[in-house]
């Protein structure tokens, strides 16, 4: 699909990996609406990146918030075509640590916005994309794209609830495709290792310098703009459907 002219939402899109994507996909001629809780950030975007990025401030898990932004998208643009979830959290806690058992509402809430979000977000999105008329000779009417992680198969010490709901998105993905492809709608999902995002930037330099130096090559962190890549790659490839890719350097996490 030509990414062109075509209506993007992105979650998570005011920073991170998000925000690379909302820069790509408008540097490509699509116009942008970021979906994201932090509206000073959001706006700052919009200043730096024209007129064709505005945002929705959005809760990706609650269901009233996702409806209201598609609709403002919808007032603003008149279709949607693209849908990349970027929107996540992955505070580190032990099943059973120095201060005890992990509360139940913190596992919750990294599973709730990294998974619940994720599909909220994807059921609203592809029942307005469903309605485009078909882009393409094959009937293509729209895109979506996930964000797992590679702690959906390696999650380390820590990362039971993050691991988990990422890995609840890896599965998420291939009965999406399935359920969509007769609407002509697509589901991938990138699965990211380390990458400069905010989610980085709260360990510890002597951690990110010991995971630098696991990543078999490049020996550094992700850049968004090379998720975002991938992502305007998936978007423009009509063959590429139901897939997770590790987006990683060969990456292999270690337990710690």
């Amino acid at each position: 699909m030509n990414i062109e002219n075509k209506v993007a939402i992105v979650t998570g899109g005011a920073s991170g990996l998000g925000l690379g994507t909302v820069k790509a996909l408008a540097e490509k001629g699509a116009n942008v609406v970021i979906f994201d809780l932090n509206e000073e950030k959001a706006q700052q975007a919009c200043n730096e990146l024209g007129k064709s990025v505005t945002y929705a401030v959005v809760n990706v898990s609650d269901e009233a918030s996702v409806q209201a932004g598609i609709q403002k998208t919808m007032e603003q643009h008149g279709a949607l075509h693209i849908c990349v979830n970027c929107a996540g959290v992955g505070t580190p806690q032990k099943i059973i640590g120095r201060s005890g058992v992990i509360p139940f509402e913190n596992f919750k809430r990294v599973v709730d916005i990294n998974l619940f979000g994720t599909f909220n977000v994807l059921r609203l999105a592809a029942e307005q994309i469903a309605k485009n008329e078909p882009l393409t000779d094959s009937g293509e009417r729209g895109v979506i794209i996930n964000t797992a992680s590679v702690a959906a198969y390696e999650g380390q010490v820590g990362q039971a609830a993050y691991g988990a709901s990422k890995a609840g998105v890896v599965g998420l993905t291939l009965p999406a495709a399935r359920d969509l492809s007769s609407f002509g709608i697509r589901v991938n999902t990138i699965a990211p290792g380390l990458f400069r995002t905010p989610l980085a930037d709260t360990l510890a330099d002597h951690v990110v310098e010991k995971l630098e130096k696991s990543v078999e090559f490049p020996k550094r962190l992700g850049r968004p703009s090379e998720y975002a890549s991938l992502v305007s790659f998936m978007i423009e490839n009509e063959y590429i459907n139901g897939e997770v890719v590790r987006l990683d350097g060969s990456i292999r996490m270690s337990p710690r």
